[in-house]
């Protein structure tokens, strides 16, 4: 059976009554056609099934219609943490509105920098957005190099490019804030011994949560702060170690919600009523963790789903692809962050 072959841009012209020029300029997303015109193309690109070829498009356009999501953690992690699945489905999301392919591209060791490096220098996207960046990557450098436009996801900790060049477009939240609210209402509800169980401390948002429980508790003993790794078995951990130092703790906030329930677990095994004993308050309110936790978790909600969206909305813009993302970035003009608000949202662990 012979296969039909594939409708061209000339078919599209002649079904619509227009030049090849015009379906062209339609095709690629020219502003400068008449709407009478481009409603006539579009309807004969419905009706013969025409599919642009990618390839000579990107020849004309010089884009490629695909961006990379880099994220900097191994598969392992990026598959058992929904916040990576929140985020890349905003991501998607409004990638998907604009045509545009995500792809996803995992670091896991020097090897894979290296890879990705040579993938973004290739010319086959038209930018990355990046996130889950550790304080020693070598990413921001290798990206730099590459020279495709960039968006990243959290507050950067690197030191600026030589010469004072501007750091690239980030989306974050307001982890400093939403920790000291959290703190707060531990305080607000009577509890004087209030443990924190932190996150990765290589990364921003780690520090920023840390700096916020002490904005609130400016002279904590030691003893009840302890380094986890945003993992539930690192909240474990961590909840034995200030068990065994600091029996007394009366409260935990937790750097986010797998943390939190870790913490939950060798709180039950230890016997501590949560959250008679022992309030527990966590952060990211990532539905399929709070809401299933015993007791269900209270936490600090950051949008994580949105924040996505913003990091491609803020990339398509750069590309000319799409409007602006809602909302104002900070110190207005160039490049700069987006700092999104986060709430408290009560449930039954504190």
């Amino acid at each position: 059976m012979t296969e039909e072959p594939r409708p061209t841009l000339e078919a599209v012209a002649a079904r619509a009554g227009v030049s090849r020029a015009t379906v062209s300029r339609v095709v690629n997303g020219d502003p400068g056609v008449r709407e009478v015109l481009a409603e006539k193309v579009r309807r004969a690109v419905d009706e013969l099934g025409y599919v642009p070829n990618r390839a000579a498009r990107s020849l004309v356009t010089r884009r490629h219609d695909a961006v990379a999501v880099v994220i900097a953690e191994p598969e392992t992690r990026v598959f058992a943490d929904p916040f990576f699945a929140l985020q890349l489905r905003g991501i998607s999301k409004e990638l998907t509105a604009h045509d545009i392919q995500l792809v996803l591209l995992l670091t896991e060791g020097r090897d894979d920098h290296e890879r990705v490096g040579r993938y973004l220098a290739g010319g086959h996207v038209d930018g990355a957005l990046v996130f889950s960046l550790h304080l020693d990557d070598p990413l921001p450098g290798i990206i730099r190099r590459a020279g495709v436009p960039t968006v990243f996801g959290g507050r950067p900790g690197w030191p600026r490019a030589e010469g004072g060049e501007p750091d690239a477009p980030y989306v974050d939240c307001d982890n400093r804030g939403g920790a000291r609210e959290a703190v707060r209402y531990l305080v607000g509800r009577g509890r004087r011994r209030i443990a924190h169980i932190t996150g990765a401390l290589d990364q921003t948002s780690a520090v920023d949560r840390l700096d916020g429980y002490r904005d609130v508790l400016a002279d904590v003993d030691p003893g009840l702060i302890a380094e986890g790794d945003f993992t539930p078995a690192g909240g474990e951990r961590a909840m034995r170690e200030l068990l065994d130092r600091a029996p007394e703790l009366d409260a935990v906030f937790a750097a986010n919600d797998l943390t939190a329930s870790g913490a939950l677990r060798v709180l039950r095994e230890r016997g501590r009523r949560v959250p008679d004993d022992v309030a527990v308050v966590g952060f990211d309110d990532m539905l399929a963790v709070a809401e299933q936790t015993e007791p269900p978790l209270t936490t600090v909600r950051q949008d994580i789903e949105e924040m996505g969206r913003l990091m491609a909305g803020i990339l398509l813009r750069e590309r000319g692809g799409a409007a602006g993302p809602d909302g104002e970035a900070e110190g207005g003009g160039g490049p700069a962050g987006v700092v999104l608000p986060t709430a408290l949202v009560r449930r039954a662990s504190a």
